[in-house]
């Protein structure tokens, strides 16, 4: 068997052994959401320290398990606290979580983050829903054999973030008066902030904001044939373009203040999930 997918097949077994909960929303909490996870309908929880081979996140604020429970009346399983790569781990290892929570059951990926505003047009504490991504600056995650169980040698990305979920973002952000802008998302390896320099290629590039995660997620996801979507957060200008050195403390606390309000577009969005399926 492939390793990579003996590997998920061992971390699946491992958490149905500690609950049988099947959702339908796989959601992956960045940056100023943790608390999310506390405020829904909680089913149950697993950390990630109690299962084998399973990745660790090593970044503050970033708690480190599954909660199974629900919005509204969607089953949800929702990742407090996400790997990055640059936390030393090998790229299957950082979409482990994603192929785990797709073969728990969920056929939508919501992912969100914290990231650096590129756009002249963003401003930190906007919500910046993603249409497209840039991930030629960190290794794909589909490298190595294929899974075939999983989806095909070479999937296309050219929808990438799902049209209709999309529009339901869209039409939710309008009904609850939250301001959204949308934007092509960048990511690259990290820990350290991008350069100036490099700030200006990625707007040569196209890409409207910058971080360190949820390309190589949703690339993982699409090829098992998921629907994906994405909301960052911008919590700053990237590369220290409006003048001000960067910190992960700033990120933080402009995650935090936003955090109300992402964390309301993200609920009423899933609620909306539910609602457009019963049509």
């Amino acid at each position: 068997m492939n390793g990579i997918r003996e590997k998920v097949d061992n971390c699946v077994r491992q958490i149905r052994e500690k609950t049988d909960f099947v959702p339908e929303v796989a959601l992956i909490l960045g940056s100023g959401l943790g608390a999310l996870a506390d405020e829904i309908e909680v089913a149950g929880a697993v950390d990630y320290s109690d299962i084998d081979g399973f990745p660790v996140s090593t970044v503050a604020g970033h708690r480190g398990r599954f909660v199974f429970g629900y919005i509204g009346d969607v089953p949800v399983v929702i990742m407090q606290g996400r790997v990055h790569y640059y936390e030393g781990y090998d790229m299957s290892d950082v979409v482990l979580p994603t192929r785990v929570m797709k073969s728990l059951g969920a056929e939508i990926l919501f992912l969100t983050n914290a990231a650096g505003g590129i756009s002249s047009v963003l401003e930190p504490g906007d919500l910046m829903m993603l249409t497209d991504q840039i991930s030629s600056f960190v290794p794909s995650p589909l490298i190595g054999p294929n899974v075939g169980e999983w989806g095909t040698r070479f999937p296309s990305m050219d929808t990438i973030y799902d049209r209709e979920l999309r529009r339901i973002i869209r039409d939710t952000a309008e009904r609850c008066n939250i301001p959204l802008k949308e934007g092509v998302y960048v990511q690259t390896t990290g820990p350290n902030y991008e350069s100036p320099a490099e700030v200006r290629m990625y707007a040569m590039m196209g890409a409207h904001a910058v971080g360190m995660s949820t390309a190589v997620e949703a690339i993982a996801a699409r090829h098992m044939g998921m629907r994906v979507c994405g909301i960052s957060c911008v919590t700053n200008m990237a590369g220290g373009s409006d003048g001000e050195p960067l910190s992960h403390e700033e990120v933080s606390a402009v995650a935090d203040r936003t955090a109300p309000l992402f964390k309301k577009l993200v609920t009423e969005t899933i609620g909306q999930f539910q609602a457009n399926k019963n049509k």
